[in-house]
């Protein structure tokens, strides 16, 4: 069998017609809401003024968000993947670019065929190790609400929240031993899987603490990028600021999402201002600004993804 032929190097299947079509039609849906509202003239207008060292700066900032998300998976996976953290940063950095442009998040399909294809990682495994992290990010994202929250209505209560959500880490902890209780054994198929996908935790305590921290890290990177982009197009407290950005993030959440996240994006966004009081048209600008920047962001970096290894030692083919 040919190496194009090989299971490893078979391709995953990127979205059903059906996301394809819904998600196009989300685009579509966004750009005549912006036409027929803010216009589009109008709405680019800011760019034009805005300082390149600033947009350098800012673009630095995602692009450290993104080395370290590589950096986790490095970490996650260590010793297995030693070495060889050129390959994981191209891994990391072409998952984050499909996830960012394939609608219904069909780009989270890359990251198992990739860790199967470069480093011959098991698809449950590395599923299961991804989720892992997911949850992870979800868990940092919801310190950041209760923050949200604290600057909006100052108060204890938000701290003691903040520390118990934190202790509840330990439950991580405890699902990785839980892989191999007695109660788990057995050949049956969901007593496997369920075994499988539980074992991919993190079972030490100093690991969890290091891609726990590694997770803090990529978000204040890029939430202190996002929320200075979306200040210049759209001036507002911090609280506010946060807010939009982390229901644009949290957007991935939705039972849909389109091409490049194009609607559901903006979408999430505007229903995390109008809350605080933020005119929809402002923020729906404020928001396809901010979508634009992190598509900048996301079509450089991936394409300076595809220069870097498959394997280590190896330079990259074209």
């Amino acid at each position: 069998m040919s190496a194009s032929e090989s299971p490893l190097s078979a391709a995953p299947r990127l979205g059903r017609l059906r996301d394809w079509a819904l998600g196009l039609g989300l685009l579509l849906a966004l750009i005549l809401a912006v036409h027929f509202s803010v216009g589009w003239g109008p709405l680019l207008a800011p760019w034009l003024s805005l300082s390149s060292w600033l947009l350098a700066w800012l673009f630095l900032l995602s692009a450290l968000s993104y080395g370290l998300r590589a950096y986790r998976v490095y970490d996650y996976f260590r010793p297995r993947l030693k070495g060889d953290f050129p390959v994981v940063l191209r891994l990391s950095v072409l998952h984050n670019t499909a996830n960012n442009l394939l609608p219904m998040r069909a780009g989270e399909l890359v990251f198992p065929w990739l860790m199967r294809r470069y480093f011959g990682h098991g698809m449950l495994e590395s599923t299961a190790a991804l989720l892992w992290m997911r949850l992870l990010d979800l868990h940092f994202l919801a310190l950041v609400a209760l923050l949200i929250l604290n600057l909006r209505h100052p108060s204890w209560l938000w701290w003691g929240l903040a520390g118990l959500w934190l202790a509840g880490l330990g439950l991580i902890l405890l699902s990785g031993r839980i892989a191999g209780s007695r109660w788990l054994q057995g050949a049956a198929t969901w007593r496997a899987t369920l075994r499988r996908a539980l074992g991919a935790a993190p079972r030490d305590a100093w690991l969890l603490v290091r891609v726990y921290l590694w997770t803090g890290l990529i978000w204040v990177l890029k939430l202190a990028a996002f929320t200075s982009v979306l200040k210049f197009f759209l001036p507002l407290d911090l609280g506010r600021l946060l807010a939009g950005v982390l229901g644009a993030e949290l957007s991935s959440v939705l039972p849909f999402h389109g091409v490049a996240g194009s609607g559901s994006y903006e979408l999430a966004a505007v229903a995390a201002l109008l809350p605080f009081g933020v005119d929809p048209e402002l923020a729906l600008a404020g928001a396809v600004n901010l979508h634009l920047f992190l598509l900048g962001v996301t079509l450089v970096l991936g394409g300076l993804a595809l220069l870097l290894p498959k394997r280590a030692g190896q330079a990259s083919e074209p």
